[in-house]
This record gives structure tokens, sequence and C-alpha cells, in this order.
């Protein structure tokens, strides 16, 4: 039985795959209210159009573990692109997430997304949540957040999704790594030509002082985004990082075995779809971990 009120209208992508079986497995430990709805749609490529047998087979025992798990289903096999029939049945029916296996992998690597999960992430307009397997359940959960709009609008979608009650939320900020005092004097806050030749000891409280109220901010940001998820009942505590966003946020996910890794992307039209910034990128194909992201 379902023990929240979050109602979800969910649209996952089975292929049979073990990162697909893995969906099925985290969409089950998905507190939710029992009026939430998946609709579970194979994909059936006219080239395999032979294999139509084996599909149905694949959609059935989902249909069936979902429903036994108490979710209302609506189980659909399309014949088409994978990708273009994916994202049309995502326009039409507006579901409140998109859930999809990952695709392929490299040691050296972690996660490489196929072509069909790549292209969903970057065109579909709503959250699309990637599963990697094994699923070990959720209970370490990473929130990435740069203070922007977007991952203002990543928080707010965290607020309302319902994680397991054994889910403790880590809120991350990455500050950029430090330059070297020289190119802060040269730069800040007109440029050189505006101030007059400083002593190193200026120099120095100044590097000093910049990087502290960068630190303030940082951690102003980390505060407001744990008080506003403890405030609708989920665990959550801070951590402010220096560096390369990127490779500070994979190496924390691998040392600190993290579950899901929950990061905002950014939009700029409808006729060019969405582009992920630089970092939401990376951690897709490279972090080794489940990924929400959110539009």
């Amino acid at each position: 039985m379902r023990k929240e009120n979050t109602t979800l209208k969910i649209l996952f992508a089975h292929d049979g795959s073990e990162h697909s079986q893995a969906a099925i497995y985290l969409l089950s430990d998905l507190p939710v209210h029992q009026s939430s709805s998946i609709i579970v749609v194979c994909i059936l490529p006219e080239r395999q159009i032979s294999e139509r047998g084996n599909f149905e087979n694949i959609l059935t025992q989902a249909h069936n573990q979902l429903e036994g798990d108490g979710f209302r289903v609506d189980s659909r096999l399309i014949i088409g692109d994978p990708a273009e029939m994916i994202v049309k049945t995502a326009e039409e029916e507006n579901p409140d997430l998109i859930v999809l296996g990952a695709i392929g992998l490299r040691a050296t690597l972690g996660i490489l997304l196929g072509g069909v999960a790549q292209q969903i992430v970057e065109y579909a307009k709503q959250a699309v949540l990637i599963v990697r397997a094994p699923y070990l359940g959720l209970k370490n959960v990473l929130l990435v957040t740069d203070g922007s709009e977007r991952s203002q609008k990543t928080l707010d979608y965290l607020r309302r999704f319902p994680l397991p009650s054994s889910a403790h939320v880590k809120v991350m900020h990455v500050l950029p790594p430090l330059p070297s005092p020289e190119i802060i004097v040269r730069t800040w806050p007109m440029g050189a030509e505006a101030i007059p030749p400083l002593p190193p000891a200026t120099l120095s409280e100044e590097f000093d002082k910049w990087e502290a109220e960068e630190k303030q901010q940082g951690q102003k940001i980390l505060e407001q985004s744990v008080n506003s998820l403890k405030s609708v009942g989920k665990e959550a505590t801070s951590l402010l990082k220096r560096g390369d966003a990127a490779t500070e946020i994979i190496d924390f996910v691998k040392s600190e075995k993290i579950d899901l890794i929950i990061s905002g992307s950014r939009g700029v039209s409808r006729f060019q779809g969405w582009l992920l910034g630089s970092v939401s990128r990376k951690l897709i194909h490279y972090a080794g971990c489940s990924i929400l992201v959110v539009k």
C-alpha cells in the first residue's frame, strides 16, 4: 500500500534490460499515493517487428509487477522510433516524471547513455529519471545546487518528490577554483587601470575577504536549501566544496556511494530542444549512479 499523499503520473519506458528492471524496483520503493499511475511503454522499432512477441511478454511482466505493487498501470506497445515515440507520448500525456534505464557501460567512464536515453534527456520537457543497475535502494541522495533559478526549481521538485523515509539528502554546492591573488587584483573591481598598486599585505587581505564572502554566500545557499527540505520532512545536511564542479561531485558520489543525484538543466528553445549545462551532462554520463534531471 502507498503511504504518502503525493500522486504522480509516471511514463516508464521499458526495454527489458537490467537497467529497466532496476527502474521497476526503484518505482516500487517510492511511497506515492495509491492513485498514482504509470504508463508503461515498450517501443518496438519497425526493423524488429519480428520480435513483437518478446516485446509483448516484456510489457506484460512489467505491467503485472507494477500493478502488484499498488500502481494503476496502463501498458502500451508502440511501433516506431524509440526516442521519438517516448517524447511524443510524454507530450500527449504530460507526466510528472519520465523514467528509463541507463544503457551500456564502459569501465573507465561509468554510465555511457545510449542514443535513446540521451535524446529523451535533451528533448523531453518533463523531469527525467535515468536508473542504473543494480538498484540497491534510495538511501543516499545528492542534490547539487548552484543557487540559480533552475536550482531553485529543482529544489521545489525535490520537496514534492516522494523519497523513501530512509533516504538522506546531502545538498552540495561547489565553489569555483580559487584564482591567484594576482588575477583578482587585475580584474577586480574594474580592471587593472582602476586599481592603484597594492602592497602584498593589502593584496592578501583583499583576497582573504573575497574568499570569505564567497564561502559565506555558498553556506547561505546550502542553509536555505536544507531548511526548505527539512520543512517538508526530508532529512538533509549540507556540504560545501571548492574546485571543478563535475569532478568534485563525481568523486563524492563514488566515495560516499550515492544512490541518486538530483540536478537541474537549462532549456534554450522549442526548436533547439534542451541543452544541459556542462556539469549536468558530465554527471549523466560519468557519475556511475542513477540521476534525476529536473527541467
